[in-house]
């Protein structure tokens, strides 16, 4: 058999001499036969399906090493490792983009004017096209913006009216803002007492909870479940919230790709919410109020069938936010609205 110098292997391979001398240094691509006088390599034909497959992985960033793995398989173990990988890149690059995102808000804030601001802000809570009870609860005022989703069923409704009207309190205390998110997390955690003891008809009632409380220039935001906060801001629509749901584990652990969600079908499956479980564990992080800000609040009887450009279109687009939240329940029931529609818009305005 006639073998290829390493300057022609390379060319036919797409590689250069200096990738294929560390490719042998590393024994996953060692030549046919190396000239004992000038140890110059030499190549079989039949080693360019491998040399090609390791530069295509190259070129996905895979390291080294997991070629090496994935080159040791069988082509439909393979295909199936190269999934797999690609999977987790993208489970870690989705979380890498929501820390850049805050950080660039945080550094953005930072570099703000502060000035006492306040809510104006629009409430809509419907049953939807489909269900024949609402267990969604929604309410706003110029300190709180709240959303809750109560599961279907007996005392559905009452779980998500007794996890909102557990912060109302805050509404009015006089508390400084360092003192907020204490303050959130313990209402959380009376709300979540409130719920288990609630049992009717032998069962338990589980709803989430998702909200704002504002103190002057500072925003506390608290979040268990499915419910969402959305952000936009200089025409751009930021997620503040993470799902707590099995499907969102899911893509947090590389098994399941983000387009994938929406059609799962345990997509609603909650593993955190008030009610059920262990005692609940709510997110919490604090924030700046910046004048011209809008969020959004709202269950998943929204956001399960708006995607994320049609959010931004339909915030961005409206003058104010009783116009927003008409569009967003217009456009819920266009697509059927299947579920409860709750959602708050609020805008960040100077006092």
């Amino acid at each position: 058999m006639e073998l290829l110098t390493i300057g022609a292997f390379a060319h036919a391979a797409r590689l250069t001499p200096k990738a294929l001398r560390l490719y042998d240094g590393l024994g996953l691509l060692p030549p046919a036969a190396v000239d004992p006088h000038s140890g110059y390599r030499y190549y079989e034909p039949a080693q360019l399906d491998r040399a090609r497959l390791i530069a295509a992985l190259r070129r996905t960033g895979m390291p080294l090493a997991d070629i090496r793995a994935v080159c040791a398989l069988p082509s439909g173990a393979a295909a199936e490792a190269v999934g797999a990988w690609w999977r987790g890149v993208s489970a870690d690059t989705a979380a890498r983009g929501r820390a850049v995102a805050l950080l660039v808000d945080q550094l953005a804030e930072r570099g703000s004017i502060m000035s006492e601001t306040t809510f104006r802000y629009a409430v809509r809570c419907e049953t939807g096209a489909v269900r024949d009870s609402n267990e969604d609860t929604a309410y706003a005022s110029a300190n709180l913006l709240a959303v809750a989703d109560g599961m279907r069923g007996p005392g559905g409704a009452a779980a998500s009216t007794a996890a909102v009207d557990a912060l109302r309190p805050l509404e009015l205390a006089d508390a400084p803002a360092a003192e907020l998110l204490a303050a959130l997390a313990d209402a959380v955690t009376s709300a979540d007492r409130t719920v288990r003891a609630a049992v009717t008809e032998g069962h338990q009632p589980v709803t989430t909870l998702t909200a704002i409380l504002r103190r002057g220039s500072q925003l506390a935001l608290v979040h268990v479940g499915d419910t969402r906060a959305y952000l936009l801001r200089g025409g751009e629509l930021f997620r503040l919230t993470q799902d707590h749901t099995y499907v969102q584990s899911l893509v947090d652990q590389g098994r399941l790709g983000p387009a994938e969600v929406a059609g799962h079908p345990q997509r609603a499956l909650l593993v955190r919410a008030l009610g059920a479980g262990a005692p609940v564990e709510a997110d919490l992080a604090l924030r700046t109020a910046l004048a011209g800000d809008r969020y959004l609040l709202c269950s998943d009887g929204l956001s399960a069938v708006l995607g994320p450009e049609v959010l931004n279109d339909a915030l961005a687009g409206a003058d104010d936010p009783e116009s927003a939240v008409g569009r967003l329940v217009d456009l819920a029931y266009a697509e059927g609205a299947p579920d409860n529609v709750a959602c708050v818009v609020a805008d960040v305005v100077s006092a």
